[in-house]
């Protein structure tokens, strides 16, 4: 990820534009405090991918923080209906 300063970017738009189609992200500072991120289009990058989740990153994001098993337990009724007098009971 390459970081510039609001001027620079001004100054460089057209090259930091050709860096974003190659798929690179762009941080943008004023005073070197983050102000925007300059990122490429999705279809630019990937024209074959349109919206849904991204189940790789998921994958790489639980990977990284070492999580094996993101539902360790799922009771068998779990999405069995709720008994009748529960749900005519007042709310309190």
């Amino acid at each position: 990820m390459k970081t510039v300063s609001l001027r620079e970017a001004q100054d460089r738009l057209d090259e930091l534009a050709q860096d974003v189609e190659q798929g690179e992200t762009v941080t943008v500072t004023r005073d070197g405090k983050p102000v925007f991120d300059i990122v490429p289009h999705i279809e630019a990058v990937e024209p074959e991918k349109k919206g849904g989740i991204n189940l790789e990153a998921a994958q790489a994001y639980l990977r990284a923080r070492g999580i094996t098993n993101p539902f360790p337990y799922i009771a068998d009724d779990f999405d069995d209906p709720l008994p009748e007098d529960f749900l005519l009971r007042p709310l309190p």
